[in-house]
């Protein structure tokens, strides 16, 4: 019988979260199962009220600290977000992006070796935007991840040689920094730029940024399910709030 194991309280992850930024490590949260490890690489850890308070943190921060640095550049510049109030993106931004940004970003930062054919794959489908085809590949991608654990194949992936893997751990938080600096930059897309000069660029992005790095340690810590969830759930949010909003006040 496997011994209960004690969740850590939500100030002791925030702490490890801080720790994470400093020193990006590839350390799991105990209680995980070697012989179940990319079942719960998935589907494991879904405790829905903490991940709840990770998102209304992160809303806290970009709502209180860095929304009102981004809304200011966009401000002096010029920049005006894309986002439509009359359609708003539902489907996109809770199904679509955290599947496929994640895939991109953040789940070669424990499977580098899958990452070498799955992230160009999953950037293919993130450039090309949500369509039948791309969902289709998508799907396949993740499939192969899996067949060989639900189908017990006996093609499990091979581990890289070990001299690049510890190559990779000694950068490893050159790696989670780098990524969460390019899923900031993939956000620039959403705004129209108008005459905003270059250097005001990062500023529009810094709530990407900080919600990439909250992320990332997700995905380290806990898996790369829950760092799909979580990540449905920031942008969810904000856009509930749209809808109520437009909703109680009709625009004219």
């Amino acid at each position: 019988m496997e011994a209960k194991v004690t969740r850590p309280a939500f100030s002791a992850e925030l702490r490890d979260f801080i720790g994470f930024i400093r020193r990006p490590d590839l350390r799991r949260l105990p209680g995980r199962s070697a012989r179940r490890g990319w079942l719960e690489d998935w589907f494991a850890h879904l405790d829905f009220a903490r991940l709840l308070k990770w998102a209304g943190l992160l809303w806290l921060l970009n709502m209180l600290v860095l929304g009102p640095i981004a809304v200011a550049a966009a401000g002096a510049g010029g920049a005006e977000h894309r986002l439509r109030l009359d359609a708003l993106p539902w489907l996109q931004a809770i199904i679509w992006a955290p599947i496929v940004e994640e895939l991109v970003f953040r789940y070669g930062l424990r499977m580098p070796g899958q990452a070498l054919w799955l992230v160009p794959i999953s950037v293919f489908a993130l450039l090309s935007g949500p369509q039948w085809e791309t969902a289709l590949l998508v799907g396949l991608a993740v499939l192969a991840c899996w067949w060989p654990y639900l189908f017990r194949s006996g093609v499990a992936p091979r581990p890289l040689p070990w001299p690049i893997r510890r190559m990779y751990r000694r950068h490893f938080g050159v790696v989670v920094h780098l990524s969460c600096l390019l899923f900031a930059a993939v956000h620039l897309g959403n705004f129209s730029y108008n005459e905003t000069p270059w250097w005001l660029l990062p500023f529009l992005v810094l709530p990407q940024w900080l919600t990439g790095l909250a992320l990332a340690w997700l995905r380290v810590r806990r898996g790369i399910g829950t760092a799909m969830a979580l990540h449905a759930i920031f942008n969810g949010g904000p856009l509930l709030v749209i809808w109520l909003v437009i909703s109680w006040v009709p625009m004219k």
